[in-house]
């Protein structure tokens, strides 16, 4: 496990510094993934870990504001690399960290759709990027995921909608309500209305975009698909 997290004068850095957890076990992979995220977050304290095992020991130990994780992981030092290793890994940090910011950057994204039920659940950030797309997207992708956001969209294969979030829609669109008085309607946290939001978002395809208003983006695709009136 490598930490970087030294200003360039070699002083330590501020301790409300943005800390960044890479999962990546390709030597090559990781140092351009570090070099990058260093570039674009130059007061951030970067760690990585190369197997699944030093990544749970991580997180357990360090406060983590996001985790950029591979899916292709070796369990340990002594193992190969197997995507069911970084499965395995992703299933127990939704489980015992709810809140952990997650970016999946990986080559065999469609796999996750083995915890699609799991990601729903998941009320951190959770994004995800092909290890093709652009940098400016995968920077992008690790934006959204430190705002609570959700992109699945390349593991969507139809619109199904939990009726919670069918909820929000009609309260938001049809009764008018802001998040605070929907929040007490449906008895849920303002917290967990937002990462409603977010899901629903996910799901329609909206995504922040300057100059554009998401929450009226969201009224007219959920009219277009017919989920409100």
């Amino acid at each position: 496990m490598v930490k970087i997290g030294e200003d360039n004068d070699g002083g330590e850095k501020a301790s409300d510094s943005l800390k960044i957890l890479i999962v990546e076990d390709h030597q090559l992979m990781l140092k351009g993934t570090v070099d990058l995220i260093q570039e674009h977050f130059p007061s951030a304290e970067i760690s990585s870990a190369q197997t699944a095992q030093d990544a749970l020991d991580y997180i357990q130990n360090h406060d983590v504001d996001v985790a950029i994780v591979d899916l292709s992981l070796p369990k340990t030092a002594e193992t190969v690399a197997h995507i069911e290793h970084g499965l395995n890994l992703l299933e127990s940090l939704m489980s015992d960290y709810s809140l952990l910011n997650l970016v999946i950057q990986s080559s065999t994204i469609k796999v996750l759709v083995r915890l699609i039920s799991e990601i729903e659940r998941h009320r951190g950030g959770f994004t995800i990027a092909d290890k093709g797309v652009s940098i400016k997207t995968f920077l992008t992708r690790i934006e959204w995921s430190l705002e609570r956001l959700s992109y699945t969209k390349d593991l969507q294969t139809d619109l199904e909608f939990k009726p919670e979030w069918l909820e929000v829609l009609h309260l938001a669109y049809e009764e008018g309500l802001q998040d605070k008085a929907i929040a007490q309607t449906m008895h849920r946290s303002e917290r967990m209305i937002r990462h409603y939001w977010s899901k629903i978002q996910d799901r329609l395809g909206i995504y922040p975009e300057k100059g554009k208003n998401v929450r009226i983006l969201t009224q007219i695709r959920a009219r277009e698909a017919g989920l409100i009136d």
